[in-house]
């Protein structure tokens, strides 16, 4: 058992605190990650205000990257040295889901408060989201991981743990997008950008991109948009289907967790378009839909978890594009922090300025 630094939440809604807590040396089938770099998402922010409850000491952070410290018996995914990101997907390999290609969804539950993590006096702590990533180390299942080549900057690789696997992932996987189809994007953060990058990379004809300042547009005609409608417009979806030449789009992604975006979805889709759910909506939130438009015109609807990504086969995939210049990573990152400063990046990132900020190691 050691001690290492982490930003622990305690209570819903209050500033995380900075401060020494016990982590378990690997089990089997588990390795040690030393964090080298770790983003904040969206997610980590709403866990900690208390959006989707959960248990009560918390370490939060799932978008991580940094080297192999130390593993446990049965590890084959990596060995002591490797650089490596780490990702919220832990995959039994057995489960219904995971035998069918699906591991995003794998229906193997697990205890967070059991799990590597223990307050300085041994009390439990929650692992959230099965990494618990706001610390110097992590300890995993090695299903969580990914080799990465040692000359990547991990500052780079963390965003590919969730941001950018589940944007691109979207288009990708879950619109099942092909050359020369019309993408609308709802949301113009983190995910959004990626959902953008997703779409030029599949060969989209026109990606429209819909946010609330022309700001944010604007940095989404540079990750590839080639269309920018302000959400704050009147039936903004009547300038969207102008910007694709009179006809609705084939997929909208919604990147946002607001409900507006959720009930306005539809009014962007073609005949025969597909809306792709991401954003994820506090607990309780509700919207509606007028359905008998989406059965006449062989419209759907579906959510998709972590952009549907088998991780050991999508992420090499985005590292080589980023190798070759086609996926950005580093143009998403707008600060770096420190981890003593989580709360000042937390705020920045609350602020919606920020496309992605950075804890650094």
């Amino acid at each position: 058992m050691q001690t290492i630094k982490a930003a622990v939440c305690r209570e819903f809604g209050a500033p995380l605190v900075i401060e020494e807590v016990r982590l378990a040396a690997p089990g089997m089938g588990e390795v040690e990650v030393t964090l080298d770099a770790v983003a904040i998402c969206h997610s980590d922010i709403h866990y900690a205000e208390g959006a989707w409850g959960g248990v009560l000491p918390a370490v939060y952070g799932h978008e991580a990257a940094g080297v192999v410290t130390a593993t446990g018996d049965g590890v084959r995914a990596a060995a002591v040295g490797d650089a490596v990101i780490v990702t919220l997907i832990r995959a039994c390999g057995s489960c219904a889901s995971c035998a069918s290609g699906r591991p995003v969804l794998c229906e193997t539950s697990r205890d967070g408060s059991k799990g590597p993590l223990s307050t300085a006096d041994g009390a439990p702590m929650e692992q959230a989201m099965a990494c618990g990533a706001f610390a110097e180390k992590v300890v995993v299942d090695q299903s969580q991981i990914v080799k990465i080549p040692a000359d990547m900057s991990k500052e780079a690789a963390c965003l590919l743990s969730c941001g950018v696997i589940t944007g691109v992932g979207a288009v990708v996987n879950a619109a099942g997008l092909r050359p020369g189809q019309d993408v609308v994007v709802i949301g113009a953060g983190g995910v959004g950008l990626n959902a953008i990058q997703g779409a030029r990379i599949a060969g989209a004809r026109r990606i429209v991109a819909v946010d609330m300042t022309e700001q944010k547009l604007e940095i989404a005609r540079s990750f590839g948009a080639t269309h920018g409608v302000l959400a704050t417009d009147t039936a903004p979806w009547r300038r969207a289907y102008k910007a694709l030449g009179g006809r609705g789009a084939d997929a909208v992604i919604v990147t946002v967790g607001a409900i507006p975006a959720y009930e306005q979805a539809a009014n962007y889709l073609g005949r025969g378009g597909r809306a792709v759910l991401i954003g994820m909506p506090h607990s309780g939130a509700m919207a509606s839909y007028e359905p008998v438009m989406l059965a006449a015109l062989g419209q759907g609807m579906v959510g998709s978890k972590m952009g549907d990504v088998v991780i050991q086969r999508d992420i090499p995939w985005m590292v080589d594009l980023y190798r070759q210049g086609r996926l950005q990573l580093d143009e998403l990152i707008s600060g770096r922090w420190k981890l003593e400063e989580i709360n000042e990046a937390f705020a920045d990132t609350r602020s919606g300025s920020a496309k992605r900020n950075v804890i650094v190691f």
